[in-house]
C-alpha cells in the first residue's frame, strides 16, 4: 500500500510578492458572482466540490447564507473560495460550500499564481475577511488536498493538521489486468463470474448510466432510499435526509446529463427491473472520484450487487484511459479489497475572533481524537459497536 500526502514537488513559498494592489472581494454566490468564479476557473485548478457546477448547485438550494471570496491583485485572479455560512450555537462558522459532502478540497487557483501568492497574502485575506465579515467567528476548511496538478494548495500557508480520515484509490497505471493483479486478481474475476450467473438467475442486470434528468433523478431517489435504511441499521445520522441536499444532487447529476462530456455521473446496477446499487462519481481529466454509493437491502444482497458494480465502473476507468479510481474519503473494508494508494488530507482550523480560537481548539482536539480512534482497529470497532447499539435503542 502506498501512502501519500498529495503534495507537489515544491512547497507554497512563503517569499512572494508583497501584498500591495491586493484586492479581497466577499460576494453573495449570486449569478454575477457564479459567473466570473466561472470564468476564473478556465485558467485555475481545483477539485470537483470547487468546480463551477458543484459551486452553482450547491448556491441554489442551501440553506445558508454563500459567499465566494475572492482574491486578486494587480495581475488578476489569484484564488477563490465557495463559502457557506453557519450557526452553531453561539458561533458562526465559514465552511467549503457543501460541507460534509465536499470530499478531497481544492481552493480554486491560478495556475500561474505560485509566485504570486504567500504567507503575506494569506494573512491579510484573514485581515479582509475579518473586516468585511466581523461576525464569522471560524474558516472550518476540512478534507482538502495538499496539490491539485502540482500546484500547491495556498491555504497550507494557514495552521492545518492532518485529516482523521485517509482518502482511498486504485492505481490504474497499466490497465485493468494490471489494476487485477495488484488485488488478488484471479479471485475478483471468479468472483464477478459467479455474481453475473447469479444475477442473471435472479431476473436479468443491466448497468446503467443515467442519461437524462428523469434517469438522473430516478437514481438519486433510489439512492437516497437505500442510504437512509444503511444509516438507520448503522446508527449513523443520515447527511443525505436534508431537502436541500437532495435538491442540491437532482441538481448537479441532472443538469450534467445535457454536457457532451459530464463531470457528475450516476452508474446504477438494475436487476430483475429494479436499481439495487447506484454510485455517484465526479470526473477531473486523469481520475474518477466516487463521492458516494450504497446498495440496497433485500434478498439479493448476499450477492454482494455493489461489489459487482465496482468492479465494472474500475474496469470502464481503465478502458476510459483513466489514471487512478478514486473511492475518496473513508476507510471501509470494500475499499481495501481494491485499494493501493493512501492520501493524506489535512484540515484547516482558523479563528477570526477571540470566541473562535476557542472553536478552533476545540475542533483541533476533536479531529485528533478520532484520529486516534480510526487508526486504532479495535478502538474504531468498539466505537461503531456502541454507535448501533445506541442507534437500537432509539428506534
Amino acid at each position: 500500500m502506498m501512502t501519500v500526502s498529495n503534495q507537489p514537488e515544491r512547497t507554497p513559498s512563503a517569499t512572494a510578492s508583497p501584498a500591495a494592489g491586493l484586492t479581497v472581494e466577499l460576494r453573495p454566490a449570486d449569478k454575477a458572482a457564479l459567473a466570473l468564479y466561472r470564468e476564473d476557473s478556465a485558467a485555475s485548478c481545483f477539485m470537483p466540490a470547487q468546480s463551477p457546477e458543484w459551486v452553482s448547485a450547491w448556491a441554489r438550494h442551501s440553506v445558508h447564507e454563500t459567499l465566494i471570496v475572492r482574491l486578486s491583485d494587480s495581475e488578476g485572479h489569484l484564488m477563490s473560495l465557495p463559502l457557506e455560512l453557519a450557526a452553531q450555537g453561539r458561533f458562526r462558522v465559514a465552511r467549503f460550500i457543501g460541507d460534509r459532502h465536499a470530499n478531497g478540497n481544492f481552493p480554486l487557483t491560478d495556475r500561474r499564481a505560485d509566485d504570486r501568492i504567500g504567507s503575506v497574502q494569506l494573512r491579510d485575506l484573514l485581515d479582509h475577511i475579518h473586516d468585511q465579515r466581523p461576525d464569522i467567528d471560524l474558516l472550518s476548511l476540512e478534507r482538502q488536498l495538499h496539490a491539485c496538478d502540482g500546484v500547491a494548495n495556498p491555504l497550507l500557508f494557514w495552521p492545518h493538521s492532518e485529516s482523521p480520515n485517509l482518502s482511498l484509490a486504485v492505481d490504474l497505471e497499466g490497465g485493468f489486468d494490471a489494476a487485477l493483479l495488484r488485488a488478488s486478481g484471479k479471485r475478483k474475476r471468479k468472483q464477478h463470474r459467479s455474481q453475473a450467473r447469479k444475477l442473471e438467475a435472479a431476473g436479468g442486470f443491466e448497468r446503467r448510466m443515467a442519461k437524462t434528468p428523469d434517469e438522473a433523478d430516478a437514481m438519486l431517489e433510489a439512492f437516497f432510499a437505500m442510504k437512509a435504511e444503511r444509516f438507520a441499521q448503522m446508527g449513523i445520522q443520515n447527511v443525505f435526509a436534508p431537502a436541500p441536499v437532495q435538491a442540491a444532487f437532482h441538481t448537479l447529476f441532472g443538469e450534467a446529463t445535457a454536457s457532451e462530456h459530464p463531470k457528475f455521473v450516476l452508474h446504477g446496477l438494475e436487476v430483475a427491473g429494479r436499481l439495487r446499487a447506484v454510485t455517484g462519481s465526479s470526473l477531473t481529466d486523469d481520475r474518477i472520484i466516487c463521492e458516494f454509493s450504497s446498495i440496497s437491502d433485500d434478498e439479493l444482497t448476499e450477492i454482494s450487487p455493489g461489489r459487482f458494480l465496482f468492479f465494472e465502473n474500475i474496469q470502464e476507468a481503465c478502458e476510459q484511459g483513466l489514471k487512478v479510481y478514486d473511492f475518496s474519503v473513508g476507510d471501509e473494508y470494500y475499499k481495501r479489497l481494491w485499494c493501493d494508494l493512501e492520501t493524506v488530507q489535512f484540515d484547516s482550523f482558523v479563528p477570526l475572533t477571540v470566541k473562535g480560537r476557542a472553536m478552533a481548539l476545540t475542533r483541533s482536539a476533536i479531529a485528533g481524537g478520532k484520529r486516534i480512534v480510526i487508526n486504532d482497529p479495535r478502538l474504531w470497532a468498539m466505537a461503531k459497536g456502541v454507535r448501533k447499539r445506541l442507534s437500537a435503542l432509539r428506534r
